[in-house]
């Protein structure tokens, strides 16, 4: 069957998501029972939109719109051209456009896989020169696609999400194990019901043998080194700045694996993250496997004081957090024979996790040469 240019008002319902009170931050807008899917949230999906930080309240709900589960959201401003499918009712702003499919037109995860091999290279013939990139959706619907029929769509759209499906299962499973980590450090180090703790004597709030020290008095906490991408090299290693993903790719690594990093500056300055994998680590503070013996261990309580790291960011326009400040903060230093245990513990976790990591990883590849290939009409279906 033959591929026909169509754009994407041909093939379904197409509109803006809607924001209207202003300002947008006002508390009563917040807090209730509406999920409200940002940018970030269609930037940081897979295929399906599953998390999302924000709520609105009835207010909230007043004001915007709930889209059905379904509706492929496609981001137009900040993140531009990210692409997701809502798999829950939910309200997004008008920063996201909203596409819901007629079923006998066209698959949501067609449309998706569309835009991932054809949309971002396309948009920017609209920005180059601009001072800041738009996609309005006057401009996307003036773009045409090649489009084959909707059981051709569908059989592309099952062998491309057969990957993406997988790569859910995994994340899920990595969740699964980061929380079981999370829950014994917790257990041991928090309500103190570590082994052997029922023969231990409390002290003003600390088991005997336990003391309050600051992280700097246990750890090297250093700062990364900036790189930008025009001076980075090609290659895999993962550049770590100040973003919750790596900003880009490099040849050269500066920190060995596992490494902690704390995010330097921008909206995300304070964010904790490890890495299972050699990096380069550029905007951020990071602690490599050569300055802490129970990387696990430390990650873990930076992971419980995330919530007050965030709160060290110095500076209004663009929020910092200093690897000075990350010292002083005061930890909980148990004997080393109970941290090393919990390392011992935990070890079997973490492994499974930089597996299914890696595996992720191929995967992604795996679909992604693919993807243009179906995309094309190169690869009979």
């Amino acid at each position: 069957m033959s591929w026909e240019m169509k754009s994407l008002d041909k093939l379904g319902y197409v509109s803006r998501g809607r924001s209207r009170h202003r300002p947008r931050d006002a508390a009563h807008l917040y807090g209730g029972p509406y999920p409200f899917i940002q940018t970030s949230d269609v930037k940081y999906a897979g295929l399906y939109v599953t998390e999302y930080s924000q709520t609105y309240s009835e207010d909230g709900l007043a004001q915007s719109k709930l889209w059905k589960s379904g509706t492929l959201c496609i981001t137009i401003a900040a993140n531009i051209a990210d692409t997701a499918i809502l798999c829950i009712d939910a309200c997004f702003p008008d920063s996201v456009i909203g596409f819901i499919p007629e079923k006998d037109k066209a698959d949501a995860r067609f449309v998706k896989y569309l835009f991932d091999a054809h949309l971002q290279r396309r948009y920017k013939k609209f920005t180059q020169g601009a001072a800041q990139d738009n996609l309005s959706q006057g401009k996307l619907l003036s773009l045409k696609f090649p489009i084959p029929g909707i059981h051709e769509q569908r059989v592309i759209a099952n062998k491309l999400s057969a990957y993406d499906d997988l790569i859910e299962n995994n994340r899920r499973r990595i969740q699964l194990l980061e929380q079981a980590a999370w829950l014994l450090y917790r257990e041991w180090f928090v309500y103190f019901r570590f082994p052997g703790h029922e023969h231990v004597t409390i002290t003003d709030g600390l088991p005997e043998g336990w003391e309050k020290k600051s992280l700097g008095d246990l750890v090297n906490i250093r700062k990364g080194k900036n790189i930008t991408k025009d001076t980075a090299n090609e290659g895999e290693v993962p550049v770590v700045a100040g973003g919750l993903t790596p900003a880009y790719f490099h040849d050269t690594s500066n920190a060995n694996a596992p490494v902690i990093t704390i995010s330097a500056s921008g909206a995300n300055a304070g964010y904790v993250n490890i890495y299972h994998e050699d990096i380069w680590a550029s905007d951020c503070s990071y602690i490599s496997k050569e300055a802490v013996d129970y990387p696990y261990y430390y990650y873990q309580f930076l992971i419980s004081k995330q919530k007050e790291i965030f709160g060290l960011q110095r500076g209004a326009a663009q929020p910092h957090v200093y690897p000075k400040d990350l010292m002083q903060i005061s930890v909980i230093n148990p004997p080393n024979k109970v941290i090393r245990l919990f390392e011992e513990t935990v070890l079997c976790e973490f492994l499974l996790i930089n597996k299914l990591i890696k595996q992720n990883k191929s995967l992604g590849k795996a679909r992604d040469l693919l993807l243009p290939r179906l995309m094309n009409g190169e690869m009979a279906v």
